[in-house]
């Protein structure tokens, strides 16, 4: 194990940083198709993951790095991550459409769901067949495989091509975007909206298998890169700021009192970086990862949050407007802190890991 960038992820990391420099200058809300059809077609990300691709969590995260630097809006985390680890374990055989970029997917969760709580799902018979769920943000199966719902905070729904839902019995269903009623919902993060995706006797594709508590930890794991790279584009803004702000004659980076902060900040900066390369590394091994990941969910989340409120504060008066994309940063950390199981969900599930003694 190494927790070194390789050749090809340094490679991969400047052909992303490269093509977000010239597609995505500047932070911005909503889609930016122009970036996601170069990375997705020029550069290959949205197939990292799929089968035969030659790709792995290792790449996946420096692709994250990269799109929590620039807090690109995009379907990656969302679509080339999640969903496809989903479909990829159920044997969805169309898997190259999300690999070409030529669509994305959603799986129909709250972004805010954890992998250590199971997803609710509905057993019904084929007498409520025209009924409702009986159980929040679950699906219907119905007799003639048919899909109904309604599911709330889901992140990457709008604009999606395909829906995954989750099923009883390990099952999930495949729905066309066509099939969906999609509401975008007021959601925190304007980088990564949320909506709310409602099925009326949709036709679906069922398949057997799909572990969706697996997919999300998994893209907990990954999700600590992102948080890694909105923490270091922080602490990096921040610096360079204090070098160039001048009070009593003299740079503001020279007071002591900063420099012990950014100090501080830098070395939870490189934490969360090795806790995360730790967790992508492991994941790529296909190890029992359940340890780094649930280290580096708790760690990065916090980092990142942190790192944006210090970014915000010592940038003073130009730090509070709107102009300045340090509030997409900091809206961006507070969101992946709560995504895929909160930091202390993390925490509570690494304790009887390692043997300390689970909270009471």
């Amino acid at each position: 194990m190494t927790l070194l960038y390789t050749e090809v992820e340094e490679e991969l990391r400047t052909a992303v940083r490269d093509l977000l420099a010239d597609k995505a200058p500047a932070a911005a809300e909503g889609e930016n198709a122009a970036a996601w059809h170069g990375l997705a077609r020029d550069i290959g990300v949205a197939g990292l993951l799929a089968p035969g691709e030659g790709g792995s969590a290792r790449e996946a995260a420096v692709v994250l790095e990269e799109l929590g630097r620039a807090v690109t809006p995009s379907p990656f985390l969302t679509s080339s991550v999640l969903a496809t680890r989903v479909l990829v374990d159920a044997g969805y055989a169309d898997i190259s459409r999300l690999a070409s970029g030529e669509a994305t997917a959603a799986l129909c969760v709250s972004l805010a769901a954890s992998p250590y709580r199971a997803v609710p799902v509905a057993v019904v018979d084929a007498d409520r067949a025209a009924g409702q769920p009986a159980v929040a943000n679950a699906a219907v199966i119905l007799e003639d495989e048919r899909v109904s719902g309604r599911f709330t905070g889901v992140a990457g729904a709008v604009g999606a091509d395909l829906f995954v839902v989750p099923l009883d019995g390990g099952r999930v269903a495949v729905v066309e975007g066509d099939r969906a009623r999609v509401e975008p919902v007021v959601s925190l993060d304007v980088t990564r909206p949320l909506a709310t995706v409602t099925f009326e006797r949709a036709p679906a594709l069922v398949l057997d298998g799909g572990s969706v508590p697996d997919a999300l930890l998994f893209a907990a794991g990954l999700l600590a890169s992102e948080q890694v790279g909105i923490a270091e584009w922080c602490l990096a803004a921040t610096v360079g700021y204090l070098k160039e702000r001048r009070q009593f004659a003299r740079p503001v980076g020279s007071f002591q009192a900063l420099k012990h902060r950014l100090a501080d900040l830098w070395l939870e900066v490189a934490g969360a970086r090795a806790a995360a390369r730790n967790a992508a590394d492991q994941l790529a091994a296909g190890a029992d990862a359940r340890v780094a990941v649930a280290v580096a969910a708790a760690h990065c989340g916090e980092v990142a949050v942190r790192a944006a409120e210090e970014a915000l504060q010592l940038h003073g008066g130009i730090g509070m407007t709107w102009e300045h994309p340090i509030h997409l940063y900091l809206k961006r950390a507070k969101a992946d802190a709560i995504a895929f199981g909160t930091p202390g969900d993390h925490r509570n599930a690494l304790a009887p890991l390692v043997g300390l003694p689970a909270p009471e």
